[in-house]
């Protein structure tokens, strides 16, 4: 977009920008700093988003430090994503009760607010983009998901810091938006001034964002926003080689999953802080009576022994054959099973990972193994 195209909103007209979503009806969620991490929750004004504040991000390690500067998008990734709020961890499908001789059984139809996104990186449109694929473009609709998905407002912000595990620059997801958004927001923040370039990607974006005072981007500001994306994207933690699915089908019995399985806990962190993973279980619980019963669908993890149990035992009874399903799974047969990588690059498997699995060195390991 040319300079004509694009606006500049101040701090005043962010905080502007939250209170028309709330008005509009929306439930606003945004960073916010708790438990010494940044997670995603209900926001009311910018104070409540991580002035601030940086991550320091490595193989299993993660630490919140202070910025020298009042950037309110100034970090990486914490361990939520949007996943949290769109394929929840919890929801009860259906319940039934038992009124004297009759059941009657009743459907999950609470009407709720729309949801408003503020500060998705590109890595996560991407990661959401994938789950919509999953749950909403195949023959079998899943209602839920649908539920939460539809009507979601989306404020993206490009990156103007890369964390020491991301990769999403090879993974070509980011640092830039590029699709996905209602409004996407460039953090330009200077000495003088604290501003935000601003792109719309949809008409309500655009109509939400000409009811907000604002200015035309000078050329100026425009370099300034593309240099800090380029930056970023120069400073990343990691990379993922090319050819990926290619490299793990030809070795599924290589020796580097028994080195992997040496280190791995099968503790499912990799798959709970991913932003695409989607495995889930149904639980049934009833009341201490008897009387109401309801199934509950829950996030589970291809980790667990019992995920793949089956009459005689689980399928993947060793650590070997789990974290070989995930990965591959991840970076190989999901591009047969849905056209694109189940990986955006956000390095969150490898920061959460307890003893620090980075899945960009062990698939580098199994390529430099092959025979050249």
């Amino acid at each position: 977009m040319n300079a004509a195209q694009q606006v500049v909103l101040d701090l005043s007209a962010l905080q502007a920008l939250l209170d028309r979503l709330k008005g509009r009806g929306y439930r606003v969620l945004g960073p916010t700093v708790r438990d010494q991490a940044i997670l995603y929750d209900d926001i009311r004004a910018i104070s409540d988003l991580p002035v601030g504040w940086t991550d320091v991000q490595d193989g299993g390690h993660y630490r919140l430090t202070r910025r020298d500067d009042a950037a309110i998008f100034g970090y990486a990734v914490g361990p939520h994503s949007w996943k949290k709020f769109l394929h929840q961890p919890a929801i009860r499908l259906w319940s039934a009760k038992r009124e004297q001789e009759q059941i009657r059984v009743t459907g999950e139809t609470e009407a709720k607010a729309p949801l408003a996104f503020i500060g998705v990186r590109a890595c996560e449109l991407q990661a959401i983009a994938i789950q919509d694929k999953v749950f909403l473009g195949g023959t079998y609709v899943d209602a839920p998901y649908r539920t939460q998905r539809e009507g979601a407002f989306i404020v993206a912000v490009n990156c103007s810091v890369a964390g020491g595990t991301c990769f999403c620059a090879s993974m070509h997801t980011g640092p830039k938006a590029n699709a996905g958004f209602d409004l996407a927001l460039t953090e330009l923040l200077d000495s003088d001034d604290h501003r935000f370039l601003v792109e719309t990607g949809t008409e309500l974006g655009h109509e939400l964002l000409m009811e907000l005072p604002h200015r035309a981007a000078t050329q100026a500001e425009i370099d300034a926003a593309q240099a800090v994306i380029a930056r970023t994207a120069a400073s990343m933690g990691r990379k993922m080689q090319a050819d990926v699915r290619d490299v793990l089908m030809r070795n599924l019995h290589h020796p580097r999953w028994d080195h992997v399985a040496e280190r791995c806990l099968t503790c499912g962190n990799c798959t709970m802080v991913c932003p695409t993973c989607f495995c889930t279980t149904v639980e049934q619980s009833s009341d201490l009576t008897g009387t109401e019963s309801s199934p509950w669908r829950r996030w589970d993890s291809c980790f667990t022994m019992d995920f793949s149990y089956i009459h005689g035992g689980s399928v993947r009874s060793s650590a070997h054959s789990r974290y070989r399903q995930w990965m591959t799974h991840k970076l190989a047969t999901w591009v047969d099973q849905f056209g694109s990588s189940g990986c955006v690059g956000c390095g969150r498997c490898i920061t959460w990972c307890p003893v620090g699995i980075d899945i960009t060195e062990e698939v580098q390991a199994i390529r430099e193994s092959e025979p050249q």
